[in-house]
């Protein structure tokens, strides 16, 4: 981005917002705002370039959202959709009844599971040209802080200790046999993201 260009930012979340304020406090060409990913608010042909990391697997309406997301990409602009398929969930548990029912009641967390098994042809469908499709594997077999689930799996037992779908116990337990298994070098957690990049074709 050159000295004249503009980045703007967008969540639901008003904390989220905050921390990106806090990060980007300094930087005169970034905004941010609230506002739905289902009916972006900004003028059409507004972005040569649009990043979504993990927002559409909430969206109840894709085709509308996608249809939106063209109106406001200008020709010859690009954007990138990054979701995960959480049918590629690897986690080992000795007591896979229990994770069964944790996982379940996470289910309820999205709407999507599986949305990259759609993204390429709902982006064509809106208009764009799909210019690629990656995976983005990620592998954890130890329990720290630097690690992607260490943060995710203690997310996702809150999640099903609140949904009211399973008793508490089983989210506590579960958890707690997640730090277990990393204390004995046993823990194992895979998951898949995909990146799909796609073109608004020039006027």
């Amino acid at each position: 981005m050159g000295p004249g260009g503009r980045a703007v930012g967008v969540d639901l979340s008003e904390p989220m917002l905050e921390l990106a304020r806090r990060r980007c406090s300094e930087l005169s060409c970034v905004e941010l705002e609230v506002a739905d990913a289902a009916a972006l608010p900004f003028e059409a042909e507004s972005f040569d370039a649009i990043v979504s990391t993990q927002v559409y697997e909430y969206v109840a309406d894709i085709p509308a959202a996608f249809a939106k997301l063209f109106e406001i990409t200008r020709p010859s602009g690009r954007v990138a959709i990054l979701d995960t398929d959480y049918d590629s969930l690897v986690l080992y548990s000795a007591d896979a009844a229990r994770q069964a029912r944790v996982l379940e009641a996470w289910d309820a967390h999205f709407v999507h599971r599986g949305l990259p098994r759609v993204l390429g042809p709902e982006l064509r469908r809106a208009g764009f040209e799909v210019r690629s499709t990656t995976a983005i594997p990620i592998v954890n077999t130890k329990w720290n802080a630097d690690e992607f689930s260490f943060h995710l799996v203690p997310m996702m037992s809150a999640f099903a200790s609140g949904s009211g779908s399973i008793p508490k116990q089983d989210a506590k337990d579960w958890l707690a046999e997640m730090r277990q298994l990393g204390s004995e070098g046993r823990y194992f957690f895979s998951l898949n993201r995909y990146l799909v990049v796609a073109d608004k074709a020039a006027a």
